[in-house]
């Protein structure tokens, strides 16, 4: 994407410059001639009785051949000079012609328009001087109420949000350690809600309020489409037999496994079969006991789907005691795939088993209804727990407490994260080596040697904190923002600091929640994610800073809600910007002009989900289910 730029930025200094060296111009009252047969004045003035008419005036050019004395330049004293020739003059003819009457007629005209051009010269250096010391005056008034140094710093502050920080700010962050847990201790928790609850936090909101880094994108064309049509086939009570799954995935992976439910209710709606309320995985990196029923109304699962699909809380006795059948469905498969191999398989075992579930079945290429189901089962029949809904409401009031607004910032710099993408710009030496160690660690992590560098040039690594940080300035957000971090904790000795610096009104569930609410989830990262995903659902700003489950998730639902604002950054042509910004190659002007145009059309706007040449590389379904759950009310589309 190329950027241009205006190569002229000044402004012609040729007009109205007191450098500019062009003809000059005075203009006076002239004065109507007495002798009609006259053709010039001399030195001595015009002849005849020469009275003045105002509705006359001649232009006098300081440079003309015409001025008072002919063929001459005027001197630098100017019209003093000529003003003080012709009183000479007039003094001479008094004395050497002794007429003074006769030359008094002669020069009347002349000595009415000196005495006119002397009185305004005075007229104008005595306004002159009265406007200095009006300005003078008001100057040392401002002072004297303001004070010199207040009104100073005030200037200072108000442009500190958009200014970049200088080498020392950018060091501070190496050299100084945070740790993220500190935010766990009561007494931090207590006044920090206390401060919110008496609207001391973000209270200077009105920069943010009046511009547009809040708006939504326009969607007013397109709505919700899921609902079952009125007439529609009765549900066949008969059934092939029993799905079991167990759907994998922990912190920030908790909605992938939900994503993976909705599939499997719509695999089983194709395969005629009854799924088996499902199970989460424990064995991931978290390790976390929660199940399906401690993270959603598993009763209003069942109760919204019992139309479309069988879904019962366990085997039925009868088949309890059957070996289910174990098979791995091929990824990103079609209808025909599950229609034609896998029914055969749970016709005959009658109990299947599926050791995966995610990303099997396709994003395009399926019958609408199946579309449709899928995002009934993902917006609709999937309800967290009541626990979980209650504290997530709680905590979206608590940060629109006063009118504010506030964003959702999906951070994802935790450890796994970083080890698996084998990104550690900015980290040291030795977390670098302890990011790879962990790597070589996981077996089923297949991709061990990584260049981080390169990945994160091509776009391929979480932004971390400082990028972030830089990315929200850019875009116009004040550091008074409020921020909800949607992620654990931050990894490296201080990473978060330079963020935190930049946008201290930064907050989480466990500085927002009490010791006694958060008691429930202590230890149960699922239900805290389940949290965050209300957060950040509610949110007026999403931005996620790399492109994973839980982002996929949540920008997809947003997207159903009727685009609420998501930012996306395009993260390989915004690394390069820092990258230029850091090298001093680019100003932070110009830097913050391109990250607008760079974002200007990633905020969520509505537009087609296309099919690609590999699934894998597809966009994914949930995070964009337009088309498919979301039908626009016109007759044209506008493509991305």
């Amino acid at each position: 994407m190329g950027f241009h730029q205006n190569a002229s930025d000044g402004v012609s200094q040729r007009v109205n410059s007191p450098r500019f060296s062009g003809p000059m111009t005075r203009r006076a009252h002239s004065f109507k001639r007495g002798n009609a047969g006259g053709n010039s004045h001399s030195n001595g003035g015009g002849k005849g009785t020469g009275g003045f008419d105002p509705h006359y005036e001649i232009d006098v050019h300081l440079n003309s051949p015409r001025s008072e004395i002919c063929g001459s330049p005027v001197s630098g004293d100017g019209f003093d000079g000529i003003l003080e020739r012709k009183q000479t003059q007039q003094v001479n003819q008094r004395f050497h012609g002794g007429v003074v009457k006769n030359q008094s007629k002669k020069h009347i005209g002349s000595a009415v328009l000196d005495l006119g051009l002397r009185e305004r010269k005075k007229l104008g250096h005595w306004m002159f001087f009265l406007f200095c010391g009006v300005c003078l005056f008001l100057g040392v008034l401002k002072i004297c109420a303001t004070g010199w140094f207040g009104s100073a710093i005030d200037r200072i502050g108000s442009n500190q949000d958009f200014s970049y920080p200088d080498n020392t700010h950018l060091n501070e962050m190496d050299k100084s350690s945070h740790d993220y847990g500190y935010r766990e201790e009561g007494n931090d928790v207590e006044r920090t809600l206390m401060m919110v609850a008496s609207g001391v936090v973000n209270s200077q909101k009105s920069m943010a309020e009046n511009s547009d880094i809040w708006s939504k994108p326009n969607s007013e064309n397109f709505t919700q489409c899921i609902d079952q049509p009125r007439i529609h086939k009765k549900l066949d009570s008969r059934t092939n037999g029993y799905i079991l799954i167990n759907a994998n995935g922990g912190l920030n992976q908790m909605r992938f496994g939900v994503l993976q439910i909705c599939d499997m209710v719509a695999i089983a709606k194709v395969m005629k079969a009854t799924l088996v309320l499902p199970s989460l995985d424990h064995t991931s990196y978290w390790a976390d006991d929660s199940d399906f029923k401690d993270l959603f109304d598993w009763q209003h699962f069942i109760e919204a789907l019992k139309d479309v699909v069988h879904i019962v809380e366990t085997l039925p006795p009868d088949y309890a005691g059957i070996e289910p059948f174990t098979k791995t469905p091929i990824s990103w498969s079609k209808v025909s795939y599950y229609k034609t191999e896998i029914v055969p398989l749970l016709k005959q075992y009658k109990v299947i088993y599926f050791t995966h579930t995610d990303s099997r079945l396709a994003n395009n290429g399926l019958p609408p209804t199946i579309q449709k189901l899928r995002c009934r089962v993902n917006y609709q029949a999937l309800k967290y727990s009541t626990l979980i809904e209650e504290l997530g409401n709680t905590l979206v009031s608590r940060m629109r407490e006063g009118g504010n607004r506030y964003i959702a910032l999906h951070l994802r710099y935790e450890k796994d994260m970083l080890s698996f993408t084998g990104c550690s710009h900015n980290l040291t030496a030795e977390e670098d080596e302890e990011l790879r160690t962990m790597r070589y660690e996981v077996s089923h992590w297949k991709e061990k040697e990584i260049n981080g560098t390169e990945r994160r040039l091509l776009g391929g690594c979480p932004l971390t904190p400082r990028e972030t940080s830089l990315l929200l300035k850019g875009l116009g957000f004040p550091s008074s923002t409020r921020i909800y971090l949607v992620a654990g904790e931050a990894y490296g000795n201080g990473s978060m600091q330079y963020l935190m610096n930049d946008y201290p009104n930064i907050f989480s569930h466990s500085t927002l929640s009490t010791e006694e609410e958060l008691r429930p989830f202590k230890d149960h990262q699922n239900r805290l994610a389940g949290l965050d995903y209300v957060v950040a659902l509610q949110s007026d700003v999403f931005l996620y800073t790399f492109d994973g489950n839980m982002a996929k998730a949540v920008q997809g639902h947003r997207r159903f809600e009727n685009f609420k604002k998501t930012i996306n950054p395009d993260k390989m042509n915004f690394v390069k910007l820092v990258d230029d910004l850091d090298a001093g190659k680019i100003t932070w002007k110009k830097f913050s002009s391109k990250v607008k145009k760079l974002h200007k059309d990633r905020v969520g706007a509505p537009y087609l989900r296309e099919p690609g040449e590999f699934p894998k590389l597809e966009e994914s379904f949930y995070a964009n289910p337009l088309p498919g759950c979301i039908c626009e009310t016109t007759t044209t589309m506008a493509k991305r």
